[in-house]
């Protein structure tokens, strides 16, 4: 119907080497899995909005033809509709953290901080529960990052890169900005600066959750970043409690909102996360 198997399987026989052949029935094979994957999530996102609005799945079940414990299978073993948050194409989840230069250090040079490694690896096995693989980049500066790709999460402030301070004024509700008492994050619908606890000697952060627009205009990338680098690890332990819910108010659209985590003082790992300001949508 939608597929014609015949044109696959010519494409991946056409080689003349019989290793070549094999590879492309292979490549073939785990496009068919992901591809069948990715339907399961969207047959089980359509069965759950039925769900919410007050048909039941038994009834779901009669009208597309299944039996009911067919469709208990279905929804058991299909992808979380939620993994689409990061993207419906079906590629790893590529996290691109920054590097930093530490100047206080006696030997100053490139680091990744504790609290960014914990954000990625809180990342990482966030998109392992729904099925999807990952990896990581680390951006040099100063803070080139190619951001046309699929899947791409960028872990990085803008005060580590020009060019994230540039897409970041795209968003007209939030913005960080930075006056004579540092970094901080603008509500400019409500007219709220919001300060990072950590700059109060306090063990917090505040951190910036989006979609933020790709240059060439085809989509969007994931961004998270905090006042420093213990927001972005917040936003992760965030989405691990509400990837869920924030999923069905933003689907595959443009928003941005503001997150507010605590963390302990000797360990840094994330002890609570909320959000702190609405999920902005953003049209066009």
């Amino acid at each position: 119907m939608f597929i014609d198997a015949d044109a696959v399987l010519d494409l991946v026989t056409s080689s003349n080497d019989p290793v070549e052949r094999i590879k492309n029935v292979g490549a073939a094979l785990v496009e068919i899995q992901n591809l069948t994957a990715e339907l399961g999530r969207l047959r089980r996102e359509e069965v759950e909005e039925l769900k919410a609005a007050g048909m039941s799945q038994n009834a779901i079940a009669r009208a597309i033809g299944l039996t009911s414990a067919r469709m208990s299978q279905v929804m058991n073993n299909a992808p979380a509709p939620e993994r689409a948050f990061f993207g419906v194409k079906i590629e790893p989840i590529i996290a691109a953290v920054a590097e930093k230069r530490e100047a206080d250090k006696p030997k100053p040079g490139p680091v990744i901080s504790i609290d960014d490694m914990q954000a990625y690896d809180g990342l990482r096995n966030l998109v392992a529960d729904l099925g999807l693989t990952s990896t990581y980049e680390v951006v040099r500066p100063p803070g080139n990052i190619w951001l046309n790709r699929n899947g791409l999460v960028v872990i990085c402030g803008p005060r580590h890169s020009s060019l994230i301070e540039q897409v970041l004024g795209s968003d007209d509700k939030l913005s960080f900005e930075k006056d004579d008492a540092g970094w901080h994050l603008v509500d400019h619908v409500e007219g709220v600066a919001y300060r990072s606890p950590e700059d109060s000697d306090e063990p917090g952060d505040i951190a910036y959750l989006g979609r933020l627009p790709r240059p060439d205009g085809k989509g969007y990338f994931l961004y998270l970043a905090g006042i420093h680098a213990a927001g972005a690890a917040g936003v992760v332990h965030y989405l691990g409690n509400e990837l869920a819910s924030l999923y069905r108010e933003v689907r595959n659209r443009r928003f941005s909102t503001l997150i507010q985590c605590r963390y302990d003082p000797e360990t840094h790992t994330i002890i609570s996360s909320e959000r702190i300001t609405p999920v902005y949508k953003h049209e066009g």
